[in-house]
């Protein structure tokens, strides 16, 4: 997996060829995958997170 856009292999080697909508799922499994890996959002004292 590339570090820099958090797409696999196989995800690079066909955005080249791939349908808008087919890089629009490619994304979406990038946007969970850094998501998944994000750490938590810390808030100062006193604020809130919403």
């Amino acid at each position: 997996m590339c570090i820099g856009c958090s797409r696999t292999l196989g995800e690079i080697g066909k955005w080249s060829i791939a349908s808008p909508a087919e890089k629009r799922s490619i994304l979406e499994l990038v946007r969970q995958r850094r998501a998944a890996q994000a750490p938590p959002v810390q808030t100062a004292p006193g604020e809130t997170n919403s």
